[in-house]
């Protein structure tokens, strides 16, 4: 079984209250990678239109149904990489809001959230890859 480590060097600014780690490690096991998600329904309709706390609870939902498509679990992601479409700092706290539905804060992977001019279509704003680590 992998161990899976979270932490937060002394030196470096305290990140859990923002809902990442500075650090995850990962020890043994088999590394997943998870290709961008986007707020589609399992016909591949978009979902949410114009709304970025909806659809980033439509991107949970396929990041977990994609885990457990290999039997693995948010507790098995260690990074995350959110995109996300005109990004304005209130954005941050919606996406937080949903996330922490899925993923706990004592157990938050690393993560980057970068704003981008646009995704693969319009009706999107955001999209969130993962890698994960299961034994």
């Amino acid at each position: 079984m992998p161990k899976i480590s979270h932490i937060q060097p002394a030196h470096l600014p305290d990140t859990r209250p923002f809902g990442f780690s500075q650090v995850a490690a990962a020890k043994g096991g088999t590394c997943i990678f998870i290709s961008g998600q986007l707020a589609v329904d399992a016909n591949g309709s978009p979902v949410g239109r114009g709304d970025i706390a909806a659809q980033t609870h439509q991107v949970m939902k396929n990041l977990l149904a994609a885990l457990h498509s290999v039997s693995a679990t948010f507790e098995d992601v260690i990074k995350l990489t959110i995109y996300v479409v005109d990004y304005k700092p209130s954005d941050r706290a919606k996406i937080l809001a949903v996330r922490e539905q899925y993923i706990a804060s004592d157990r938050a992977p690393a993560s980057t959230l970068v704003g981008v001019q646009s995704l693969v279509s319009e009706e999107f704003l955001i999209e969130i890859e993962a890698v994960a680590v299961t034994d």
